[in-house]
């Protein structure tokens, strides 16, 4: 297959996608998270932090008219690997497919919340407890840890230029 999309001009979308997809995960894994901003170090926690950095980075895409294409091809991988962290777990081929499904409904939601957080400047901090802390805030100290690192990691991509957001380049120096 990718000797024809070579042939045909194509984009192989895993080899142009998984660099960003490896380093949201990447981002999503950072132990800071965990220790000092309090999420759950738990399969539900690690899933909420992974699917808010994929919500930071595919609103930043969303800016650039150009990446409708790489914004599709990056959710599929996330929908791929989701599948396949739940298979790994022992989750039946019956329910998979409505775990998944259950998966987007959340991610979709997310990217509302955290997309008019954004865009009012306000807000980001309701969204985090809601959506990363399952509606129970952390003490004050963890909440302001990761919605000031959070909303510093937003701003860092929308300093980033497109190009090297899709290459994968979004971690911050200073993290």
């Amino acid at each position: 297959m990718s000797f024809l999309n070579e042939l045909l001009g194509r984009k192989n979308p895993n080899l142009v996608m998984q660099p960003l997809y490896n380093a949201v995960i990447a981002e999503g894994r950072r132990p800071d998270w965990y220790e000092k901003g309090a999420v759950p170090d738990t399969l539900d926690g690690r899933f909420d932090m992974i699917a808010a950095i994929l919500c930071a980075v595919l609103i930043r895409m969303e800016q650039a008219e150009d990446a409708k294409q790489e914004i599709a091809w990056l959710t599929e991988l996330f929908v791929k690997d989701m599948e396949g962290q739940l298979r790994q777990i022992g989750i039946g081929d019956m329910i998979v497919g409505k775990r998944v499904g259950e998966m987007m409904g959340a991610l979709g939601g997310r990217l509302g919340a955290y997309r008019d957080a954004f865009a009012n400047k306000a807000g980001i901090d309701d969204a985090l407890t809601r959506n990363l802390y399952r509606g129970e805030a952390p003490e004050p100290a963890a909440l302001d840890f990761t919605t000031t690192n959070f909303t510093s990691f937003y701003d860092h991509l929308t300093g980033t230029a497109t190009d090297q957001v899709i290459a994968g380049n979004i971690a911050k120096a200073s993290s």
